[in-house]
């Protein structure tokens, strides 16, 4: 039986890009038993780029911390932390640190579980977009954070959607959430995989009775299925980004139970 696997960061074996500075941790992919999808991290330094290059899959490029400027065909646009922007199927981009003081660290999910890109040998004319959006006929959606825009998905934590179906990704979709100090999610099951990753403050997982503690970009990956919850025992805010392994975002309540440990999931919610 797949079991989850929680991923450390500080621990997870990083692929060097070469002359571009740039590197690649993968966190979540057919390794550790993923279907469909795979997530993890690009640490950019100052200066360094990923050369233009497509992918046969959905994309989606969350900031984590410094300043992404990511070109889609020529088209720049400046990402800033909780920025995201999807990419469909064979859209040529090029990603950038886009300050010369600090490191760049962006979080990638692609909707396969075996990540790889092709790189394009193009040039494209630039049209510096800056801090807009798409235009109508772009391929690429943007999300841009803004705290007033977040839903309160349970109690004292604050979601926001930054890629689905609806924004045009196939097969995967996730967002970020902000948990204030004492929130938490009910215990819950997906029908698809899910990969969280903190990337800031601490965070407490229960999944059937197993407690993991994460922080710094550690990830959770849940298979399907499986009861589990997250909270912050903390006393500072904790956040995440979540993906799953299909187009919109859905889940199940069951009993709290399940999660801590105190019933035995057999796969059927009695309730």
């Amino acid at each position: 039986m797949v079991r989850e696997t929680i991923v450390s960061a500080r621990g997870c074996e990083v692929a060097a890009t070469g002359p571009t500075e740039v590197g690649i941790s993968t966190f979540v992919s057919e390794a550790c038993g993923a279907n469909g999808f795979s997530t993890g991290t690009a640490r950019f330094k100052p200066g360094a780029y990923l050369p233009y290059h497509t992918h046969a899959f959905s994309e989606a490029i969350t900031v984590v911390e410094g300043c992404a400027r990511v070109l889609i065909e020529g088209r720049a646009y400046q990402l800033n932390p909780q920025d995201c922007v999807h990419i469909p199927v064979g859209v040529a981009h090029r990603v950038e640190n886009a300050t010369a003081e600090s490191e760049l660290a962006a979080h990638w999910a692609f909707a396969t579980a075996r990540p790889s890109r092709e790189l394009v040998e193009r040039s494209f004319a630039v049209d510096e977009r800056g801090l807009g959006l798409p235009q109508p006929g772009d391929p690429e959606n943007l999300i841009r954070y803004q705290a007033d825009a977040t839903y309160e998905l349970s109690k004292n934590a604050f979601f926001l959607d930054l890629f689905a179906r609806r924004y045009g990704s196939v097969g995967i979709c996730g967002g970020v959430g902000r948990f204030q100090p004492g929130a938490s999610l009910p215990c819950h099951i997906h029908d698809f995989d899910e990969s969280i990753t903190i990337v800031t403050g601490r965070a407490v997982c229960l999944v059937q009775g197993r407690r993991y503690e994460l922080s710094g970009c550690d990830t959770a990956f849940i298979p399907k299925g499986l009861p589990h919850r997250f909270l912050n025992l903390s006393e500072q805010d904790m956040s995440m980004i979540w993906v799953y392994a299909g187009s919109e975002p859905d889940r199940r309540i069951v009993d709290a139970g399940y999660c801590s440990g105190e019933i035995v999931w057999t796969g059927l919610d009695p309730a």
